[in-house]
């Protein structure tokens, strides 16, 4: 018996990569390693420039005040401020996202989507205009109301604040503006849930909600955990809406109607980097760098969420 010859695998040929090919790889990557210069640079200049503020004795820095005393009211404004903003901002996103999705006929889905988005390119000054003169006295019932009948929650505290310029109220603000960014990213996740999983839903016979519910909210919760804290980033970096509106300036506190109200670290910088000289300049700058810090966390947090899901791939 002859013994027959396996068939010889031929050698793969790679294509040959044509010059666009080339250029265009070539400036992704440059373009990925300039993002990361820029970034090592900014980190970079923060450091040495806090450096003197942060071995600089205690009793040099603010008025004596320290450093950890001066920064932590920032950092506790700066987190209540977003978080807050975060809290009221992501249900309506989430409602918004999935009545343009599913519920609103096409032509009012378009339009609708199209003025939300328009909420992202107005001004943060005009946002600030907006909440000092329309929305601060507006909120000066609520923040009577509140400090007469809800003193036992520690938000409530009082004594309610006469001007409306309170924490609770620069919290709508940054809300609504943080809303378009939430909004967009959701309604893409949920628009690209698999329609094969949402018609198996209705084929079982789930209402439009059950099917929401089993097949839509599962698929792009992730996307929203993203999208609110791509939305946390952009509230914990507001400056002008939050310098016009808050009037800050008191010690840490979680009260959220008082005029006590400890400012952000971005609106501090803005209002006090003019008239900073010497180791003051050093001094905010050190307050930037954990502004800096803080938004690095959220981001990368977002990144790890939207990461975990990436080998996800429904049926299409």
């Amino acid at each position: 018996m002859t013994a027959t010859k396996a068939p010889t695998e031929r050698p793969t040929q790679q294509a040959p990569r044509r010059p666009g090919d080339r250029y265009f790889a070539g400036a992704a990557k440059g373009s990925g390693i300039f993002i990361l210069l820029v970034l090592a640079g900014v980190a970079a200049f923060l450091v040495t420039e806090a450096i003197p503020a942060l071995t600089a004795p205690a009793e040099d820095v603010a008025d004596g005040e320290g450093l950890g005393s001066y920064i932590w009211p920032l950092v506790v404004g700066t987190l209540v401020s977003a978080v807050l903003a975060l809290v009221i901002a992501t249900p309506l996103a989430v409602g918004i996202a999935l009545y343009v999705t599913y519920y609103a006929p096409r032509r009012i889905a378009a339009v609708l989507g199209y003025v939300i988005d328009l909420l992202a390119a107005i001004p943060s000054v005009v946002y600030g205009f907006w909440g000092v003169a329309v929305l601060a006295p507006a909120m000066v019932p609520f923040h009577q109301w509140a400090a007469e009948n809800l003193t036992w929650i520690p938000f409530f505290a009082g004594p309610a604040s006469t001007s409306g310029r309170t924490m609770l109220t620069i919290g709508v603000v940054l809300a609504v503006m943080i809303l378009p960014i939430i909004s967009a990213i959701s309604r893409e996740v949920f628009g690209q849930t698999p329609l094969l999983h949402r018609e198996a839903a209705l084929a079982l016979g789930a209402t439009r909600w059950e099917m929401i519910q089993m097949a839509v909210l599962p698929y792009g919760k992730s996307g929203v955990i993203a999208g609110s804290m791509l939305g946390l980033g952009r509230a914990l970096g507001e400056t002008m809406a939050v310098a016009i509106v808050l009037s800050g300036g008191g010690a840490a506190t979680l009260n959220l109607i008082s005029n006590t109200n400890p400012s952000t670290i971005a609106s501090n910088i803005a209002l006090s980097f003019a008239e900073a000289t010497g180791l003051g300049v050093n001094t905010l700058i050190a307050s930037g760098l954990v502004l800096f810090l803080i938004t690095l966390a959220v981001n990368m947090l977002a990144r790890w969420i939207v990461n975990r899901r990436a080998d996800f791939s429904g049926a299409n």
